[in-house]
């Protein structure tokens, strides 16, 4: 039978786990932490249950399309609602002891539009067209980019993408804040487009106008959240992958890719060595090895140097996504001025990016910040009378940051950093008293992500999705040294995200199909 071994239990471990045991083989997954989850895990205390990383159930077509490989569905594993609204976005206040100017992104396109038009006369036509462009980009993408492993480019370039190669080179040229500046002039509309390149690990002044269609996801389809928080998704692929036969080995850190030279040719992975709970090392037998830890770990950390793909001096040439500073609160009390979702953003906006990706790289204060009150839909997440509250603070990708802690415990500049925070929200937000109301406090920051997930340069996400870091520039799924080794996870094609995460799953089993087609699977995959 054949046999493949896992590395790593994050989202895409654990969806690749389930295909390949559905497509034949006997599966193994290694996971070095006591929970399966990775970067989407899950923490509680005094009853608050906080997701510690994704936290936007976007493209739900994804999520149906790779539940239904499995013989399943995404109505049969989660409870999902609609938000209403989507998000809020809070401005800088004009003035000290002022709160922000604050919009809602209504769940539907013609709500939205009409936001536009009394934003700035004229924008809700402009919004219109822009809208038509992003979903015409993303169902491009989906049929001819995200689901190919660009093993064979000629299913890409078909004679459809051909046929729009002009407009197709200008949206990988132009940066996505000039292409949304070209048709809005109100510089609140151009923040709102603006930022999703931070959930691509990049900047609006760097990250290719080709993902303008992110915001095909939110103001034409709206946005979802699954009861009982996003840790949910992985328990359901957990259950998935066990009940496909897939045995999942927790607290079991792999320390080596096993390999074989194959006479004069290139050689083989012939399995890993783990470190059982017992401190012993084993190793475990296996023609198919698919990494799907923080790629650099992998290939630096794992492999001799004369057997990596993606040895450091690549990396060097690489931009990392941003780092984070993460903030879990515990809040006593109700918090309207909160909906499920709230972006807050800064005047100085380039300003802000710059600290970040900068030269001369430092936290942003005032920071663009990310704020979700999963308790305003989910009531399971937070005792009764409180709030549960999660805050994230996009910094430079620099493990010296350092590591944050339980109650204030944290290194000084992820504590100073999480103070601000917190202060920001309550000043723009108008709640004057929510610091006082904090009963549980929990921070992150990049040393955590570098020591407990290995995450390359601390970074929250991986490589950003510059234009030499997108599509077939990103980093491939399978090793040009050694034959047997797969790559899946964010730090690969086609990217960052959880769906994105579900596809690089489905693009491994197309690999060892040998599939080199460029859309979705047929459904269900084999059982």
């Amino acid at each position: 039978m054949k046999r493949a071994a896992i590395i790593g239990g994050g989202i895409s471990g654990l969806a690749t786990a389930a295909l390949l045991a559905r497509e034949g083989y006997e599966v193994d997954l290694f996971e070095a932490r006591d929970e399966v989850g990775g970067r989407a895990g899950s923490w509680e205390s005094q009853g608050f249950r906080f997701d510690t990383g994704p936290s936007w159930y976007l493209m739900p077509e994804v999520f149906e399309h790779f539940y239904r490989l499995l013989g399943t569905s995404a109505e049969e594993q989660l409870d999902l609602r609609l938000l209403d609204p989507g998000y809020a976005v809070v401005y800088e206040p004009t003035a000290p002891g002022a709160v922000g100017e604050r919009i809602e992104i209504a769940a539907d396109r013609e709500s939205n539009v009409a936001l536009f038009e009394s934003l700035d006369p004229g924008a809700g036509t402009a919004l219109e067209s822009y809208l038509d462009s992003a979903g015409e980009t993303y169902e491009l993408a989906k049929e001819r980019f995200l689901y190919s492993t660009f093993a064979d480019l000629r299913p890409v370039f078909s004679r459809e993408v051909v046929r729009r190669t002009g407009r197709l080179v200008r949206l990988l040229l132009e940066p996505l804040d000039r292409f949304v500046r070209s048709s809005f002039g109100d510089e609140r509309i151009r923040r709102l487009l603006g930022y999703p390149a931070v959930f691509l690990g990049g900047s609006p002044f760097t990250v290719p106008s080709m993902y303008h269609l992110m915001s095909h996801l939110d103001l034409d389809d709206g946005v979802l959240y699954p009861q009982g928080g996003m840790y949910t998704i992985i328990e359901s692929l957990e259950r998935l992958a066990e009940d496909a036969g897939v045995r999942i080995h927790r607290g079991t850190p792999v320390t080596k890719i096993v390999t074989k030279p194959i006479g004069g040719g290139k050689p083989s992975v012939i399995g890993i060595r783990y470190r059982g709970r017992d401190g012993v090392e084993v190793v475990h037998a296996a023609g198919t090895v698919v990494a799907t830890n923080d790629l650099h770990a992998a290939e630096t950390g794992l492999l001799p140097e004369k057997l990596q793909s993606y040895p450091q001096r690549w990396w060097d040439r690489r931009q990392a996504g941003p780092g984070a500073v993460l903030v879990y609160l515990g809040v006593r009390g109700s918090l309207p001025e909160l909906p499920h979702h709230t972006l807050f953003f800064v005047d100085d906006w380039k300003g802000n990016f710059d600290s970040i990706f900068g030269p001369n790289a430092s936290i942003p204060d005032p920071a663009s910040i990310y704020v979700c009150k999963p308790s305003a839909t989910d009531p399971s997440v937070a005792p009764a009378g409180h709030e549960n509250v999660f805050i994230l603070v996009p910094v430079p990708p620099d493990p010296g940051i350092g590591r944050g802690g339980v109650g204030g415990a944290g290194s000084d500049l992820v504590e100073r950093a999480a103070d601000a925070a917190i202060a920001q929200v309550a000043a723009w937000a108008g709640i004057p008293d929510l610091a006082e109301r904090v009963v549980v406090r929990r921070t992150l920051g990049p040393g955590d992500l570098e020591a407990d997930l290995g995450a390359w340069m601390g970074s929250a996400l991986g490589p950003a999705h510059t234009l030499r870091q997108s599509a077939f520039f990103r980093a491939k799924n399978v090793s040009s040294r050694l034959t047997g080794l797969y790559y899946a996870g964010g730090s690969t094609i086609p990217g960052i995200g959880l769906p994105m995460c579900l596809i690089s799953a489905e693009l491994v089993l197309k690999r060892v199909r040998g599939d080199v087609s460029a859309g979705p699977l047929p459904e269900p995959a084999r059982a």
